[in-house]
């Protein structure tokens, strides 16, 4: 089985053997000592728990303790102390100072004198949250529908394909913009839900949506296999109804394959978000994020290249780990990776 990404790169999904409920714990610890065993994977596992601790309390302790200002602060007239000299922050030809081993502008100052560091904090903080939290939602509405369409077939079958196949037809990044300008301009006001076009609950519904049929119809299809197998059957037999049957029989054993897409989502997501951002039809420009912080910087790549290099790296080191997190995850959850690996 195969997912088709939007860089057009090729994902395979783990090959779960289905099993009863009662042997998910020994596949799962099995699973994890596999996953121990694999360098890459704890290595990029332990550079994107870095990157959370860096972007979530590790922002907050930073201003608090070092840089003293917010991502927002502006400091147009202000100076440093900077290898025992007194800088401008931004010179009067509009450079902005550059990196330097110093507590306050570390990564150096942006056109407006604000703290490139710290904006690259509360950036990260922005952006993993729009991508975790849309993966997350992708990943419900994944299974919302994968699994019933894949169990019942039929009618409903039908049409969920033909609404994922909908979805599927269009490029993500022209769907997502297209959706993304619509609601930026007013919001999201459908009966009781009001949603502020400021909100970071837009980029997070956007992304989530154009992303459903990368989850969903590899999910649709393991179900189509699933749903005929003997323990599915003995739980039939035994009067389980089909709401039981899914959550206790199904839903158990298509989870390796969901936790591994889920992972990879999260970096096509972030990237996703920075290019709305960066295109303005994404997060708030007066939220930072990544994309924000690229777009901000564009201008002065020449003169001040900090500025979109260090929001640029941050978005490739988190897309990497987690990348190499999910195939690690993939290999660690195929009951044949031992057989492959020589016998790991």
């Amino acid at each position: 089985m195969s997912v088709q990404t939007p860089d057009l790169t090729v994902v395979d999904a783990p090959a779960v053997i289905a099993a009863p409920a009662a042997d998910a714990v020994g596949n799962w610890r099995g699973a994890w000592r596999r996953l121990r065993r694999n360098r890459a994977a704890m290595v990029a596992a332990a550079v994107f728990v870095l990157i959370l601790f860096a972007s979530f309390p590790g922002a907050t302790l930073w201003v608090h303790f070092v840089a003293h200002r917010g991502p927002n602060v502006q400091n147009l007239q202000g100076f440093v102390r900077s290898g025992g000299h007194r800088v401008a922050v931004v010179s009067a030809d509009g450079t902005p100072i550059g990196p330097g081993l110093r507590g306050q502008y570390l990564l150096g100052a942006d056109a407006n004198g604000r703290d490139l560091f710290v904006r690259l904090l509360y950036g990260g903080r922005t952006s993993l949250t729009v991508g975790i939290a849309s993966a997350l939602l992708c990943t419900l509405l994944a299974l919302i529908l994968g699994i019933p369409a894949g169990y019942y077939g039929g009618l409903l079958d039908r049409s969920v394909s033909r609404l994922l196949d909908l979805i599927w037809s269009f490029p993500v990044y022209l769907l997502a913009i297209a959706i993304s300008a619509s609601l930026i301009v007013g919001g999201l006001d459908v009966g009781p839900i009001h949603i502020s076009s400021s909100s970071l609950l837009i980029p997070i519904l956007v992304i989530a949506v154009v992303y459903v049929p990368y989850i969903a119809r590899p999910i649709r299809g393991e179900v189509l296999g699933l749903r005929r197998r003997e323990f599915v059957e003995a739980a039939i037999a035994h009067g389980s109804g089909p709401v039981r049957v899914m959550t206790r029989e199904i839903l158990p054993n298509v989870a390796a394959t969901t936790l591994v897409l889920f992972t990879l989502i999260i970096a096509n997501n972030i990237l996703t978000e920075a290019a709305l951002s960066f295109l303005g039809v994404g997060v708030s420009v007066l939220t930072p994020s990544w994309g924000n912080i690229i777009q901000e910087g564009y201008s002065t790549m020449v003169t001040a290249p900090w500025q979109t290099l260090a929001p640029g790296i941050a978005i490739m080191l988190t897309a990497i780990s987690l990348n190499v997190l999910g195939d690690g995850l993939r290999d660690a959850l195929d009951p044949y990776g031992a057989r492959r690996g020589g016998g790991r």
